[in-house]
């Protein structure tokens, strides 16, 4: 809990600056993940997991244009890479 604190202190100061970041850390691994699954094959579970990574990252890029609060903002960053991540994590083993 201290590190998301710590993160949400940083987050609150630059939030312009994190949130470009954001968008280049989220699209590279939204990405990563969605090219990942389309080498698996075109079936529904693996349209059903891309539709599910592109609507996180694109859910995080609307948070941003929207102007939410930085709270909101990192924590759609969060939710966004962590998910990115489990798809990469799936679709490697």
């Amino acid at each position: 809990m201290k590190l998301y604190n710590n993160l949400l202190a940083d987050f609150k100061e630059m939030p312009l600056g994190y949130s470009t970041i954001g968008i280049i850390a989220s699209s590279c691994l939204g990405s990563v993940a969605a090219m990942l699954i389309l080498m698996q094959g075109h079936g529904f579970l693996d349209m059903l997991q891309l539709f599910a990574v592109v609507s996180v990252c694109m859910g995080f890029n609307a948070v941003i244009l929207a102007q939410f609060k930085p709270k909101i903002i990192l924590n759609a960053l969060i939710l966004s890479l962590a998910v990115s991540i489990i798809f990469i994590l799936i679709n490697i083993i």
